[in-house]
């Protein structure tokens, strides 16, 4: 099974118990059809980038989560009840690409080169100054200079 990020806007308006209600609905559909919920976030209140319009009026602010979740492909297609969700200003399911999970992940060749070995040394970050300037800028003491001049004009 693929893993997916569920993403969900709230309504800003909507309680905290409502939101955990609408969320747990999600959660107990996801184990019905054999999944795993992985993780679950809560961003808050979030500023939208523009106004949502919805039958009531339209958002400008709402309340995000994420669920992440090993689900089957055809989940999505089971998830368009939301879609007459009152309390939901937008949903998203989105798959991870390329993600190593179980067997896979534990049969990965663990002799594989450091990434930052593919690029010369003289491109990689050192500690050492890059130009070699070791002198302070004292840029603080002729600034000092001009506003005391200019305080006793």
């Amino acid at each position: 099974m693929p893993l997916y990020d569920f993403m969900l806007m709230v309504k800003p308006h909507v309680k905290k118990e409502a939101v955990m209600e609408l969320v747990a609905r999600v959660g107990k559909h996801v184990c019905r059809r054999n999944g795993v919920l992985t993780d679950m976030k809560s961003f808050g209140a979030v500023q939208l980038g523009y106004g949502v319009k919805k039958l009531d009026g339209r958002y400008y602010q709402g309340r995000l989560m994420q669920m992440t979740m090993m689900v089957t492909p055809n989940f999505n297609k089971e998830l368009h009840y939301l879609n007459k969700e009152e309390r939901l200003l937008r949903w998203l399911l989105v798959r991870h690409r390329n993600t190593k999970y179980g067997l896979e992940f534990l049969s990965e060749d663990d002799g594989k080169k450091d990434d930052l070995s593919l690029f010369p040394q003289s491109c990689t970050y050192n500690d050492g100054d890059i130009d070699g300037d070791d002198n302070d800028d004292d840029d603080d003491d002729e600034y000092d200079m001009e506003e005391g001049e200019k305080n006793e004009r």
